[in-house]
Order: structure tokens, then C-alpha cells, then sequence
């Protein structure tokens, strides 16, 4: 990488490379797909998948970068003569069903980390794809959005709050046994459909929380919102309260609890039940 590029700028370029090539793809989405196979994520793969991973690393490339990919499509893969020195994880698009069913919700994530761990994610980026804003934060220098700092919401109120909730499971009764009583309390739950962008609606104060406590995500969804929401200023834990040291790897599956400050984090952490009491 060229001393005076910094990796926000070429996570920047990455996007816009992106953008460009998936813009054609958008006006054909609703003829017959071509059958590409499953990504390492265990997901079926789109064009629109794989131009955008393809965008990603050309871009790095480009740059002279050596790193290791850790994506949900092609899995983890090596580039140039030292790729151990940094690890690009990323979801070249979270929720690509919303794009494909022309639902204005999807955004692509990209993290940079000095090991295949999230708590060395160091540059992040996610972008909504859609409305085109773009989240981005650098570890120690808070996070913006469209290049604008950015703060998360103080209300500490769970009855006014906005929570956002991934319920997409087939364990449903036991997961509800769990959410219960925030689902009681609360009025307004929502789920758009694109996790990473979720957890960049709480930093930005869009919503109050995120919940997702069903251990089917992914680290690939959440590694560049992990360090968004933190940089803000908002609290992203386990649903037992511990810290998401957890292993960067497209199979490694993650839950979490994502609030706007420690109060509302503290409160909706009370009301989770654990697995144990649910069996």
C-alpha cells in the first residue's frame, strides 16, 4: 500500500468500484439467474455477490496490497507475497435477498484487522447500497457517517425505544421464549433484512438497539459494524454481557446485544433470558 494512501481511502474506492459494476446487474435481476453454487457462507451466490467481492479485491490489488480475504462468498482466500499481514473481512453484500426482491435495504461491509480476529478490526466501512450512505470508523478516531461524526441515541426508555430484532430462524418459539418480555415492553420492533446496516442504524441514533441472539449470523455480516457502533459511542457485547472475541471466519457464527448507550444496553441484558432457562 502506497505510504500516503490511508485504508479509509482505499475502502472508499473499493465501494465506488462496487457500485459501478453491480449498477448494470440491478436492471436485469428480474430474469433467469445463472447458477454460481453455494458460498462459503452457505448461501446460494449472486452475480451480484460475486461482482461485488470482485470489485473488493481487484481495488486492493490494485493497490499493491497484500492480504488475506475472509468472505462470505469465496471463503478465505491469499493475495500478494505476504497476506498474513492483513485480513479484509467482508460481506460484499449484506442482504442480498432485499436487493434481489427490490426491497431499498442492502449495503455492502467491509473490515480491515491485523489478525482474523474482530477485536483487531481496526478500518471499517459499510455502505447502504440503496440510499448511497456510506458508515465508516477508524479504532481511536470515532465513526462517521458520509463523513460526518456521528453519535448514537441517549433515550434510555425500552417502552419509546425503536429495537431492531433478528428473529429469521426455524428455533422461533424457543428464541421468543427468550426475547419475551423486551418484545412485551417494547412498541416498536423491526428487522429490515441487513444486519450490518442495522447495527449502523443504532450508532447513527436511527433505532435504539440490536438483537440477534439466534447463533446462526455470521462474523462476516458484522465485522466493519462492530467497530462503527463502538466508535460511536454505543455498546455491542454478547447476550450474556461478555466481549465478541470471536474468531473472523465465514462459518463462525456469532449473537449479540447492540445498544445506543450502557443504560438501555444494561436494561435489555436483564431481560434476556439464557438457553438454560429455555430448556
Amino acid at each position: 500500500m502506497p505510504p500516503q494512501t490511508t485504508w479509509l481511502q482505499i475502502l472508499t474506492e473499493c465501494k465506488n468500484t462496487l457500485q459501478t459494476r453491480i449498477t448494470p446487474l440491478l436492471k436485469t435481476l428480474e430474469q433467469p439467474q445463472p447458477n454460481l453454487g453455494i458460498g462459503a457462507g452457505g448461501d446460494p451466490i449472486k452475480q451480484t455477490d460475486l461482482a461485488a467481492e470482485n470489485a473488493i479485491t481487484s481495488t486492493l490489488e490494485k493497490h499493491g496490497v497484500s492480504f488475506t480475504l475472509i468472505s462470505e462468498e469465496s471463503g478465505t482466500r491469499e493475495y500478494g507475497k505476504n497476506p498474513h499481514e492483513t485480513y479484509v473481512t467482508t460481506d460484499p453484500i449484506d442482504g442480498t435477498t432485499n436487493l434481489t426482491r427490490g426491497i431499498p435495504f442492502y449495503a455492502t461491509s467491509i473490515a480491515v484487522s491485523t489478525k482474523p480476529a474482530l477485536n483487531t478490526v481496526h478500518t471499517a466501512l459499510v455502505t447502504d447500497l440503496f440510499h448511497d450512505k456510506t458508515y465508516t470508523a477508524e479504532k481511536g478516531k470515532g465513526a462517521r457517517r458520509d463523513n460526518k461524526k456521528m453519535k448514537p441515541s441517549k433515550n434510555t426508555s425500552l417502552e419509546e425505544a425503536v429495537i431492531g430484532m433478528d428473529i429469521n430462524t426455524f428455533k422461533i418459539q424457543k428464541l421468543i421464549t427468550r426475547l419475551m418480555s423486551i418484545v412485551e415492553r417494547t412498541k416498536h420492533i423491526r428487522h429490515l433484512g441487513a444486519n450490518a446496516l442495522e447495527l449502523c442504524y443504532v450508532a447513527d441514533g436511527t433505532t435504539d438497539a440490536f438483537i440477534d441472539a439466534r447463533g446462526k449470523l455470521r462474523t462476516t455480516d458484522i465485522a466493519a459494524a462492530w467497530l462503527i457502533i463502538q466508535e460511536a459511542g454505543g455498546t455491542i457485547t454478547t447476550p450474556e454481557g461478555s466481549p465478541l472475541n470471536v474468531k473472523l471466519d465465514p462459518k463462525q457464527k456469532v449473537e449479540f446485544v447492540a445498544a445506543a448507550n450502557p443504560t438501555m444496553h444494561g436494561i435489555l441484558l436483564g431481560m434476556i433470558k439464557s438457553e438454560k432457562e429455555t430448556k
